[in-house]
């Protein structure tokens, strides 16, 4: 959901408050120019030359930034939508998704460095008053003074407050906009590329991961920004008020900096490992709950809780290592930040002692130490935002590995957008799931199937019967060979169209969580209430569906929990048939239902849709003996391919699984 328009109003604000910043700065600048020449009065020979680079100075702290910002937001500035998310950088393909709240990434730097400026010249004000206003008893000067600062301090609150306001809006619509772009992106994704990541990692991304890089962006255009821009103005200020004391700070700097690099250098790779564990405790969460059945039937339950202890002691033992490393982070500031405020008072006090007040006024010496403060805090939360950045670093990678990856079946150029009919040809089709050089699942496959025919495939545990009619709605590519629907090479086809022609109920049947009527309309949304209890009635869904008290607006729950397992089948069986595909294809999705509702669905699927090609997988010889013709597949080939009589002649396989069975029948009967 878009923002709403208040840009406008905002932009009201914003412009009164530059405004009564400029006027602040003009009052100081010309109705208080002795201010100004004795600020700069130790590096400017005269009041001109510290005049002018009293001005370019602010100029130079506005205008750096602000060009460093630009830069930045030129890397997203035309991107607008999901698909334009590859840049050449990680920043780049992170940035894309900003789009309407790209405004907010110009106004929140721009009011921290104008909300720096106006705290940088409280302190120098605040020393100019002691000396001239309070040791002179000097009362009208001191009440000039007093509402100078006190314009500064209201103009920086008001910046303060714009800047919360912009960076909240631009965080929290950034990270809506960053899940956005990675649930879209996993949509184009094949099942290869699913495989690649686990369902546990993929939540973890679109949650932990993108929190973790909110709240780093966060503190970038805020803390990030506002620390230079204040320890370049502080520095400026301290040098003009003491160069040599401010030297102190030139010895502290590269302490700091060599302590931060080596707590990054040690602790990054530990977050990295501590954020694969999350995927892994994810995982296992939901493994349970989805099997919390079975592992309560196998009494597994103490298995289980050992398990996730040992995933959340990992995560735990992870994230102390890290924390020992990043802990030696605040006394290496504190001990920078209190050993330069220490030399700075001791040689500040002895300066002004030794001087009489002639090279150093105790007034300079407060506004030096407001400036050290400053600084120094500039630099704690510039080792902070590291810190920040050095946890958010290994998200940031990983919420760029799902941006980056590139689905393996996309569309052709000049794509065909009809399906003619519903015939399939398998041309030496050879297909691994795993790189080229692995054993194939599919073994030089060569079969051609007329249009309208009923073809049933049938063969043992691991006889690739589901990854031979995965190929044929292009859920994945074949390595050899090719797939023909209609005529045409499947890799020739749109995508959309070439799946809106074939339904497939798959072995692992899945409905959502909503009305029953609401998971039937996937099939066809524009469905009316007749077509949708004609084909649950072929599927033999429609009484059950009637006996229960609000019929097709029975609301079902999460993974079909409150229907049966040959409910939840007969239910995807009719969201099938409601699409009207030129192939269908019934992955073993009668397992569930006995022998008298299977043969009702078989009666039912003849009759409905003969122009329908329709592929059944079963386990039933039953199931599959009326079809038109029998695939047996063993091991990733077709072993033979003909009618009932003929394969009862001449394959082997099937005989033998046909009359095991009919004995198996036969005892039951007996």
């Amino acid at each position: 959901m878009k923002p709403r328009n208040q840009g406008p109003k905002l932009a009201i604000l914003f412009a009164c408050l530059v405004v009564a910043a400029a006027a602040v700065l003009c009052l100081i600048k010309f109705a208080y120019e002795p201010i100004a020449k004795k600020a700069f009065s130790s590096i400017a020979a005269g009041a001109q030359l510290g005049n002018i680079i009293f001005v370019v100075c602010i100029a130079l702290a506005v205008i750096i930034p602000l060009i460093i910002a630009v830069k930045l937001c030129r890397l997203y500035n035309n991107k607008t939508d999901s698909e334009s998310i590859i840049g050449s950088t990680m920043i780049g393909r992170l940035a894309s998704s900003f789009r309407e709240y790209k405004k907010y990434v110009y106004l929140t730097p721009l009011c921290v460095i104008l909300e720096s400026i106006m705290d940088t010249f409280i302190p120098l004000l605040t020393g100019i008053l002691i000396d001239q206003g309070v040791k002179q008893t000097n009362m009208p000067f001191i009440i000039r003074i007093g509402l100078v600062l006190l314009g500064c301090a209201v103009v920086s609150l008001g910046l303060g407050m714009l800047t919360g306001l912009f960076s909240a809006r631009c965080s929290a619509g950034y990270a809506a906009n960053l899940r956005h772009d990675l649930f879209y992106k996993a949509q184009t994704y094949s099942f290869a590329n699913i495989d690649k990541f686990s369902t546990g990692s993929i939540v973890t991304r679109l949650t932990t991961d993108v929190g973790n890089v909110q709240m780093a962006f966060m503190a970038a255009i805020r803390v990030a920004v506002r620390c230079p821009v204040m320890l370049i103005l502080a520095l400026m200020m301290s040098f003009s008020i003491n160069s040599e004391l401010s030297l102190v700070f030139l010895g502290a700097i590269p302490i700091l900096g060599v302590g931060l690099f080596i707590i990054m250098k040690y602790s990054r790779p530990v977050f990295k490992k501590v954020f694969k564990m999350f995927d892994r405790l994810n995982t296992d969460v939901q493994e349970n709950v989805r099997g919390v059945r079975v592992v309560k039937s196998f009494v597994r339950e103490e298995h289980e809780k050992e398990k996730f202890g040992k995933d959340v002691d990992d995560i735990f033992f992870g994230f102390r290592k890290a924390e020992r490393i990043l802990a030696f982070n605040r006394p290496l500031m504190q001990f920078c930040m209190y050993g330069s405020k220490l030399l700075v008072c001791w040689l500040g006090a002895r300066l002004i002692i030794e001087s009489g007040e002639t090279a150093m006024t105790t007034g300079q010496l407060s506004a030096l130490l407001t400036y050290t403060l400053q600084i120094l805090m500039s630099l704690m939360m510039l080792s902070q935002i590291f810190v920040m950045l050095t946890m958010s670093r290994a998200s940031m990678d990983r919420v760029d590995e799902m941006l980056l990856e590139t689905p393996t079946i996309t569309d052709p150029e000049d794509p065909v957008t009809e399906v003619k009919d519903g015939s399939v040809t398998f041309k030496d089709v050879v297909f691994s799931y795993g790189k080229h050089g692995d054993k194939p699942v599919l073994d030089h496959v060569d079969l051609s199937i007329k249009s309208g025919e009923t073809i049933g495939i049938i063969g043992g545990t691991g006889s690739s019967k589901s990854s031979f009619v995965s190929l044929i709605p292009r859920l994945y590519d074949v390595i050899g060979g090719s797939v023909e629907v209609g005529g045409v090479d499947v890799r020739d086809y749109d995508i959309e169209a070439l799946r809106a022609s074939v339904a497939m109920v798959l072995q692992k049947n899945e409905v959502f969580s909503g009305t029953i009527r609401e998971n039937l309309l996937w099939g066809n949304p524009n469905a009316t209430d007749e077509e949708i209890r004609h084909c649950c009635h072929i599927a033999d869904a429609d009484g059950f569906i009637m006996e229960r008290p609000d019929g097709y607006d029975t609301f079902i729950e999460q993974s079909g929990t409150n229907v049966s397992g040959g409910q939840k089948q007969r239910l995807c069986i009719a969201r099938a048939l409601l699409k009207k595909p030129k192939i269908l294809i019934l992955d073993d999705s009668t397992s569930a239902v006995d022998t008298e509702t299977d043969a009702k669905i078989r009666a039912g699927l003849k009759n409905y849709m003969p122009e329908t090609t329709k592929f059944i997988i079963a386990q039933r010889i039953s199931s599959v003996q009326d079809s038109d013709r029998i695939i047996v597949m063993d091991e990733g080939r077709v072993t033979a391919f003909g009618t009932h009589d003929e394969l009862m002649k001449t394959s082997d396989i099937y005989r033998e699984v046909y009359w095991s069975q009919q004995k198996g029948g036969e005892r039951l009967e007996a």
